[in-house]
């Protein structure tokens, strides 16, 4: 459902400070947990929020926590499972600092008026030189070679060792991450390939392959780029890796569940795979530990490291300061643009009016009963959206008018949260 009315003037809509929209008296409290960047902080800070940092958290204390709290900004290792947004009664948007929304129980957050916002694309560089730099390593058993070297072990060899020029390229998943890598594997003389379930635009001379099997037989190192979902639970198993080339290469920095670690442990183990990379497991620490156990440990030629695939300055900058203003965004305007889980709505500015924001339950008859109650009233700008299971309005009305208005439709069944910004 869409319904969308602006009779005001139509100024850029930018961040609320650059308007110098008058700030409800209420303090803003947000916790920041896992270590987000500094810039997230030094952000919010400069709009006069209060700021926590925590670098972990265990759920009980979480739970205790986020009562008090009106955003939460999280990245790979915090889970806000219903049972912790239950205690959250205060909380009015997540923030989740990486790319993966899987963290959060996003239809218990839509059930309770809480958009989630994430950065999808800020650390897709970082990624893919990761993966460019793992292909070389692998191509030329440097895991193995640096092993034994601490061990005081020279082992000058050449074999089994090669140049990645041209070498075939198979990139699962031509998103934001894939198209990244397509062009700079290509630059190192790759002749690279990709499989997507969606009709997506290849860069440069990449080529596009009707099937996954199809890319599995042709290359030499195969790399997952796709998001956790139902159809990409186990997508690499043994049939899948049986179909790969003998002496190939399995390189995984997307999601853990991706690929079944047991065929991957048989593959390098028998001789069939030439060596893996992988930066993501099934089961994951939710902090730094000097006792974590894999299969893959020990597998020759197989790098492992701690899910750092965007784990660089660059990145971890650039998504603080995306997600940070995705809160300042909504916090202050309204704007839902971003989320993961919300209608993505925004309204040009009023002036010399009061911006009115209500969730309401997506049901039949909420349409009309919220524009009966603005009829009597000079609306001066007004824009409805649903989600799933819920309605968003941003409605701009009268400086006079807007507490009446508030409590009008704050008494509708309907209405799950009503709140007054300016």
């Amino acid at each position: 459902m869409m319904f969308q009315m602006d009779n005001s003037p139509s100024p850029s809509p930018t961040l609320a400070s650059s308007l110098h929209l008058k700030k409800p008296p209420t303090k803003t409290n947000i916790l920041l947990l896992e270590n987000i960047a500094q810039t997230a902080v030094d952000a919010l800070r400069e709009q006069g929020f209060y700021v926590e940092t925590m670098a972990s958290i265990d759920k009980e204390t979480l739970i205790k926590k986020i009562a008090n709290f009106h955003a939460v900004g999280i990245r790979s290792k915090t889970d806000l499972t219903e049972d912790v947004l239950e205690h959250a009664k205060k909380l009015l948007c997540i923030g989740c600092f990486c790319i993966g929304t899987d963290r959060v129980d996003l239809d218990a957050a839509q059930r309770r008026g809480i958009p989630v916002f994430n950065s999808p694309y800020q650390n897709s560089r970082s990624v893919a030189e990761l993966i460019i730099a793992n292909i070389i390593n692998l191509a030329r058993q440097i895991g193995d070679r640096n092993k034994e070297m601490h061990n005081r072990i020279w082992n000058k060899t050449a074999k089994g060792c090669t140049e990645v020029r041209g070498k075939i390229l198979g990139i699962v998943g031509y998103g934001h991450i894939g198209s990244q890598l397509s062009v700079l594997a290509e630059a190192l003389g790759m002749d690279v390939k990709f499989y997507d379930v969606e009709d997506v635009m290849s860069l440069g001379n990449c080529k596009r392959v009707k099937t996954l099997d199809e890319l599995l037989k042709i290359s030499d190192f195969i790399t997952l780029h796709v998001p956790e979902t139902s159809q990409t639970k186990n997508l690499i198993t043994d049939r899948e890796i049986s179909l790969m080339k003998k002496g190939s290469f399995l390189l995984n920095a997307s999601r853990g569940s991706v690929v079944e670690i047991p065929a991957l442990v048989e593959a390098l183990k028998s001789g069939h795979l030439g060596g893996a990379y992988v930066d993501v497991f099934p089961s994951e620490p939710n902090g730094n530990t000097k006792d974590f156990h894999q299969e893959l440990q020990g597998c020759p030629n197989t790098i492992l490291s701690p899910h750092i695939g965007g784990s660089t300055t660059e990145a971890q900058d650039s998504i603080g300061r995306e997600v940070a203003n995705r809160f300042i965004n909504y916090l202050e305007t309204g704007s839902t643009t971003g989320s993961v889980n919300f209608p993505n709505v925004s309204l040009p500015y009023g002036v010399g009016t009061h911006r009115l924001l209500n969730i309401h339950k997506n049901t039949p008859g909420v349409l009309k009963a919220i524009n009966n109650i603005l009829s009597v009233y000079n609306v001066e700008g007004q824009v409805l959206l649903t989600k799933g299971s819920i309605g968003y309005l941003i409605v701009d009305v009268s400086v006079e008018t807007s507490n009446t208005i508030k409590e009008e439709i704050s008494k509708l069944p309907t209405s799950l949260k009503t709140r007054i910004l300016y």
